[in-house]
């Protein structure tokens, strides 16, 4: 099921996988774990049955090691109900993008979803590291590629800048952008200037935002900065080399 879901989407044209595609490739991965699962059990009480164990002497022990595992297993119990309501929920799927906070853990995992189960969910960090998190455990998930995403790019310039002209230059630099093909199929408007947002005594940032396709905000991101630092490089603004950057932030959300 999940394979044929892959091979639907990757002989497809869409840049993204869909909100559907996303859930049914997660709930597939659920089931499966499931019936593996049931398919255990069953085959252990075939072996059973082939053996000539009597089965039910052995419910009296069962029960006991049953309550046993049960008071021990709180925290799988608990695992699993919450990978349930991650899953009818749609908090997020497999192929998303999302930054989970952990109990008991000081960072956050950040990446790319590639598998969730009833119990654990598992992340692959931008570095190639994959991160399991027990369900139970997650106390805020930040899905970054629900629906559609949000480039922001926070950009220094120093004080003595015409703000006005330097408004014009990111105005022009989000227009070519979004007139460039490899750049307009992962926008889905126009990027806009939102002007100063924070004055120092030595800089003022000036903000641009690009609503993008879902998961595309960090490659938008690095596209635009490339464009504006060369389009204020060529008009000679720019800012002592300790802050010769431009910071961008992700940010998603729905409609």
């Amino acid at each position: 099921m999940t394979r044929r879901i892959d091979d639907r989407y990757r002989q497809s044209d869409d840049l993204v996988r869909s909100e559907a595609t996303k859930h049914r490739h997660s709930v597939a991965q659920v089931v499966t774990w499931m019936v593996i699962a049931f398919v255990y059990i069953v085959a252990a009480l075939k072996i059973f049955d082939y053996l000539n164990l009597p089965i039910g002497s052995l419910v009296a022990p069962a029960t006991v090691v049953g309550a046993a595992v049960g008071f021990g297993a709180q925290r799988i119990v608990q695992d699993i109900l919450a990978g349930f309501f991650i899953i009818t929920e749609r908090q997020y799927g497999f192929g998303d993008t999302v930054q989970i906070s952990v109990t008991g853990s000081s960072e956050d995992a950040v990446g790319t979803v590639e598998d969730v189960t009833l119990r654990v969910t598992r992340v692959r960090s931008a570095a190639g590291e994959v991160i399991t998190v027990p369900n139970g455990q997650i106390n805020k998930a930040i899905n970054l590629s629900k629906d559609w995403a949000r480039a922001v790019i926070d950009v220094p310039i120093p004080v003595s800048a015409d703000i006005g002209a330097v408004s014009d230059i990111l105005r022009d630099v989000g227009v070519a952008a979004y007139n460039e093909p490899r750049v307009r199929e992962l926008l889905l408007d126009e990027p806009s200037v939102m002007g100063v947002e924070s004055l120092e005594v030595d800089q003022v940032s000036m903000r641009i935002v690009a609503r993008t396709l879902p998961g595309k905000q960090f490659q938008v991101g690095r596209l635009l900065r490339a464009r504006i630092a060369g389009a204020l490089r060529a008009k000679g603004i720019t800012v002592s080399p300790q802050l010769d950057t431009a910071s961008v932030v992700e940010r998603s959300g729905e409609p």
